[in-house]
Formats: structure tokens, sequence, C-alpha cells
């Protein structure tokens, strides 16, 4: 196995471990991880935290498996399903997060930064483009002078450009990365699920705006709003159930 998996406390950890390769995925190992994620959830996890072994987070597509586009179309598939489990995702990232790796940590909903982390999208050196979807998240968590920087120019950015830049939310490493994701996992699942929504919804997207208004409404009805209300009433944490 090329992606180990534990669950504690309900937050699951995948650890990508091709350390021969800097943890480049190749397609075994990207239907492992997305294997990986969805037995995380039906195993009750309420946080997901992504990381790589041996110091390196994931240096890109094994360039062996880069044969035609079959490989990017799955790809899409498995960094589309990453983005929207309705679970907080952390990215814990050291060292090379370039290429196949920046589309991981995009994919996450936050990101935790060690200060050997160095990021890229080296498209323009090889000839490749990336998806519209990448190229969207990019812009959004680079913001869009960085997007172009990094697509165009071919540019090797750092843990501080990463934190500048809005890219990085905390700074630090695995057992940082774990104590936000166990954090979260305490949180109301549905107002975490529903608020993900939203986020992902564009403003003309009428299907998905009507997704988010039906979150809202289940969230507002819940037994968890109760819990809430309750718990802060009484001065004690809140134990929600995702009902």
């Amino acid at each position: 196995m090329t992606v180990h998996a534990s669950l504690a406390d309900r937050v699951a950890v995948l650890t990508i471990d091709r350390q021969h390769r800097r943890n480049a995925l190749d397609l075994a190992t990207l239907e492992q991880l997305h294997d990986e994620v969805v037995a995380a959830l039906a195993a009750g996890a309420r946080a997901v935290v992504l990381t790589g072994a041996g110091g390196h987070f994931c240096a890109g597509a094994d360039l062996t498996d880069l044969e035609d586009v079959s490989f990017t179309q799955r790809l899409a598939e498995v960094l589309q399903h990453l983005a929207a489990v309705p679970v907080p995702t952390v990215a814990a990232v050291d060292g090379s997060c370039m290429g196949l790796g920046m589309q991981l940590a995009l994919a996450c909903d936050v990101r935790v930064v060690g200060d050997s982390a160095r990021f890229a999208v080296p498209v323009a050196k090889l000839g490749l483009m990336v998806d519209h979807w990448t190229l969207d998240r990019l812009a959004r968590c680079w913001g869009e002078g960085a997007a172009r920087q990094l697509v165009l120019t071919a540019a090797v950015l750092d843990a501080d450009d990463a934190w500048r830049l809005g890219f990085a939310q905390e700074r630090g490493g695995l057992d940082d990365a774990l104590a936000l994701a166990t954090r979260a996992a305490s949180l109301a699942p549905l107002s975490q699920a529903g608020s993900k929504v939203g986020l992902g919804v564009r403003h003309d997207d009428e299907a998905g705006l009507g997704r988010y208004e039906a979150a809202f409404a289940h969230a507002w009805s819940s037994e968890d709003l109760v819990e809430g209300r309750t718990a802060f009433a009484e001065r004690r944490p809140a134990v929600f159930r995702g009902v």
C-alpha cells in the first residue's frame, strides 16, 4: 500500500508513501487515495488530514503515467470528490508540493504549512495544462497574481509566500494539522457540510444555490441547533450528532 490510513478521535489521517518518488502519484496510488477517503467517511470520520511521508507532501504526478489524458480525467474526478466531501479536510504540507501535489492541497479546505514547503505548478516547463477547476481554485486560494506567476513563469514559491498570500491558514507540521482537524471534528457537521456547499457555489449556479438553501434550512431545523443553543446557555461543550 502506498497510502496509509488511520482513524482516531473521528479524525482520519491519510499519508501518501512513495518516498522514492517524493510521493509523486501514479494511477494506482491515486485510486488508493480515493478509496481511503471514501472508507474514512464510511467509518465515521468527521475530519480528514492529508499528508506525505518522508518530509514531502507530493512532488506531482509520476510522469510515467502521463501517456495520455486518461490520467488527468481520473485525477479531476478524484480531486472534485475530495473537495466536495462533507467534512473539513486539512492538508499538512512539508517539502515538495508541486503540480498534482498542489492540486491535492487546493482540494483541501485548509492548509497547514511547514517551513520546508515549496510550491509550483510547472505546466509551462512540460507543455501541459491543468483543468479549469484547478486554475479557478489556484486563483481563489493564492490570488490571481500569484496564480498567473505560478502557471505562466513556472515560479517556485515558499512557505513565507504561502503565508503572505493566504494559501496557508496555519504554519506548522502534522501535529498542528491534527490539532486543527480535531477541533473541527467536534463542531456541528451539518453547519460544516452546508457551508462547504455554499463556499463552492457561484452566484449564477442556480442548482448549487438550491443545494445551499436546502442545507441552510436543514441546519436551522436540526437537533444540533437545539443542542448548540442549549450547550451555550449551560456553558458546556456541545455534542453534535449531525441530525
